[in-house]
C-alpha cells in the first residue's frame, strides 16, 4: 500500500514537527587547560571541569603545556606551580607573552612570596592544595565571569589619558604610541583605576572590582598588580595613598 502523502505548508522549513522553532545551538563550552603533572589530581580536576561543562584538555610538564596552550587557545589555564621541564611560573610567562589568557594557579607552597612571584609573571589568581574540587570549580568561573565582563568595552572605544591610550574593544594599551603587554587582570586593574582617575580606591573596593573578592584580607594581590602596571607603564600613573590604597593620576 502506498504511504499516505504528507500535507504541504504545514510546517516551515527548518522547524521539526508540530510547528515549533527549531533549538538553536548550545553555545560554545568555555576551554579550559590544566597543567598538572600528577595523574591522579589532573584527571580528577579534568573529570570535575568536564561534568561542569567545560571543553578539557590537560598537560603534563612545562613545554607540553606552552605548546598545549598555543594549539588549544584555551579560554583559561589551571596551572600548578611544580612541574618538569621547566615550572608553572616560565609557563605563564611565556603563554602570556604570546596571547593574553587567564591563568589559576595551583601551589602547595604557602609562601607568601611565592604567590607574589606567581602573580607578577601573570597569574590571575591562585589556590593552594590541598583544594575541594568545588572551590576550585568556584575559583574557575569567578576568573571566566570577570574576564568575559571586562570584553564588554565602554564608550568611548578608545580612551587617551596623556601619554596613555586604552583600546577598549581590543583590550590593547599603548604609552607614548609604543603598545605595551598587559595580563588581562593587570588591563582589568588598570581600567578599574582610569575610570576613577584621581579618586583613591581601596584595596579591598580593587578586589572586589578587579578579582571579585569580598573578603580577601592579608593578600599583597594589588599591590603585586600595581607594582607590574609601574614596571610597565611607568611610576607618574599611579599614585599610593598609604594605608589606603592608589589612585590613577594623569600626568600635566
Amino acid at each position: 500500500m502506498a504511504e499516505k502523502a504528507q500535507p504541504v505548508g504545514r510546517q516551515r522549513a527548518g522547524s521539526p514537527e508540530g510547528g515549533r522553532p527549531p533549538t538553536p545551538p548550545a553555545a560554545a563550552a568555555p576551554r579550559i587547560l590544566v597543567v598538572e603533572d600528577e595523574p591522579t589530581i589532573a584527571r580528577a580536576v579534568a573529570d570535575r571541569l568536564t561534568a561542569e561543562g567545560f571543553a578539557v584538555e590537560t598537560a603534563g610538564d612545562g613545554p607540553s603545556a606552552v605548546e598545549r596552550a598555543r594549539s588549544y587557545e584555551p579560554d583559561l589555564i589551571v596551572l600548578d606551580v611544580m612541574l618538569p621541564g621547566f615550572d608553572g611560573l616560565e609557563v605563564c610567562r611565556r603563554v602570556q607573552a604570546e596571547r593574553s589568557v587567564p591563568v589559576l594557579m595551583l601551589t602547595a607552597r604557602d609562601d607568601e612570596t611565592d604567590l607574589l612571584v606567581g602573580l607578577g609573571v601573570g597569574a590571575d589568581d591562585y589556590i593552594t592544595k590541598p583544594f575541594s574540587m568545588r572551590e576550585l570549580v568556584a575559583r574557575v568561573r569567578t576568573v571566566l565571569r570577570r574576564f568575559e565582563r571586562a570584553e564588554a568595552p565602554a564608550a568611548p572605544d578608545v580612551l587617551r589619558l596623556g601619554p596613555l591610550e586604552i583600546d577598549q574593544r581590543a583590550r590593547r594599551v599603548r604609552r607614548d604610541g609604543h603598545e605595551v603587554h598587559l595580563t588581562p587582570t593587570e588591563y582589568d586593574l588598570l581600567g578599574c583605576l582610569v575610570r576613577n582617575p584621581g579618586t583613591v580606591l581601596t584595596r579591598a573596593l580593587l578586589l572586589e572590582q578587579v578579582w571579585d573578592w569580598a573578603d580577601a584580607s592579608g593578600t599583597r594581590a594589588v599591590d603585586s598588580h600595581v607594582k607590574a602596571l609601574r614596571r610597565k607603564l611607568g611610576a607618574d600613573l599611579i599614585r599610593t595613598v598609604h594605608g589606603v590604597g592608589y589612585s590613577f593620576e594623569v600626568p600635566s
